[in-house]
């Protein structure tokens, strides 16, 4: 019988010999890249793993080149880094910078929904409930690597929405270096994923439809804190981290 457990939800796509259609060169590229980046985000690829171009191409039946063009669109990401050495590994996760990494997190949620509902359009709306309920599918799938994708895509839109190109594009990356660290936030959750999200979701959602910026940013901060102090204490509990102090940094920002 099939498991309910978080960690059971998606079959790692290391355990695959590879594709056997043949599709191009793009498309080996984007084979290569798709498995790789769902391997690293669910960390069947440990963070700080080698990768070596030769057993790579095995996996994939393919040449070298297409894995090294999906690694270079990897390495974009962050999710891999080229030792000088010229090898490539899983890029580690520095949990020495956690605290401070939280604190920006939090933040970019509460002034991007705060100006999305000062600025946001009608069409805008469309999209932001669109990926809305688009996230509401992934959870109710226990599909976490998908509830990963569309939560990035719709803390974006809801950026974009607030009219404010550098907030995005930082709200963005801030959201991309963060994958792993959600994909552990829904193991901490262990037998089932955390619906209240959905919920949360929702009211983000609405508050900004109602263009009111106060409440949207009350809610997005309260949202972003809570996935704070879970994330903390999974990691505490679990020795993740070590000795590291997780403890956000007391600021103004992050206790209004």
């Amino acid at each position: 019988m099939a498991s309910n457990r978080l960690t059971d939800t998606i079959e790692p796509t290391s355990s695959s010999d590879g594709p056997r259609a043949n599709g191009g060169r793009g498309f080996g590229v984007q084979t290569v890249y798709e498995a790789l980046k769902r391997d690293i985000i669910e960390m069947t690829l440990a963070p700080g793993e080698p990768l070596d171009e030769t057993r790579l191409s095995r996996r994939f039946a393919m040449s070298r080149t297409p894995v090294r063009e999906a690694m270079v669109r990897l390495a974009a990401e962050g999710l891999v880094t080229t030792l000088p050495n010229r090898n490539t590994i899983v890029t580690p996760i520095d949990f020495s910078s956690v605290p401070v990494y939280f604190d920006a997190l939090v933040l970019m949620y509460r002034v991007t929904t705060r100006l999305a509902a000062l600025h946001r359009k009608e069409s805008d709306l469309i999209e932001i409930r669109a990926l809305g309920d688009a996230f509401a599918r992934t959870v109710e799938d226990a599909d976490a690597f998908g509830m990963i994708a569309v939560n990035r895509d719709l803390h974006v839109a809801i950026a974009r929405a607030g009219r404010n190109h550098y907030f995005t594009e930082l709200f963005g990356k801030l959201l991309d270096e963060g994958r792993r660290l959600l994909r552990l936030y829904y193991s901490s959750y262990d037998d089932h994923l955390p619906k209240h999200m959905v919920d949360e979701h929702d009211e983000i959602i609405a508050a900004v439809a109602e263009r009111d910026p106060e409440r949207a940013d009350r809610i997005a901060g309260n949202h972003a804190s809570q996935v704070v102090r879970q994330l903390q204490n999974f990691l505490a509990k679990g020795g993740v981290a070590g000795d590291i102090d997780l403890a956000p940094k007391p600021s103004r920002e992050t206790e209004r």
